[in-house]
């Protein structure tokens, strides 16, 4: 079982930046691939990045790609969403994934492809 926490959402200017963390519990997170995802109000919820269990790997979104970047630490369960040069498009709520299965060389870009999620914390970009 695989208990997922997200933080550091909240209101910021078009053009600004947030740091997205989502804080794992259970001992075999560094071999999960890990996924962000973000739903606006009334759509669905789509892909945002992805990384691998090492790190070495990750995929984003077209239209995130050259303005987020994700990491993780695995040392310290925790994977994060770097957001800059934000745009009033990317409001929606930023969801946490766990991919359980164990060293899974290419990240995956579907929601199916994740069994774990957390609650999601919501991110608002002002114009």
């Amino acid at each position: 079982q695989v208990q997922l926490v997200e933080s550091g959402g909240g209101l910021v200017q078009a053009g600004g930046s947030l740091r997205l963390s989502c804080a794992a519990s259970g001992r075999t997170f560094s071999t999960y691939a890990m996924g962000w995802f973000r739903q606006p109000p009334g759509k669905e919820r789509d892909f945002v990045a992805a990384i691998s269990w090492s790190g070495r790997r990750t995929r984003y979104a077209d239209s995130v790609k050259g303005r987020f970047t994700i990491s993780r630490d695995n040392a310290k369960n925790t994977v994060y969403l770097q957001m800059n040069s934000l745009k009033p498009e990317d409001s929606a709520v930023y969801y946490c994934a766990a991919d359980p299965t164990d060293y899974r060389s290419s990240p995956g870009a579907y929601n199916s492809d994740y069994h774990y999620w957390g609650q999601g914390t919501q991110v608002t970009v002002s114009s």
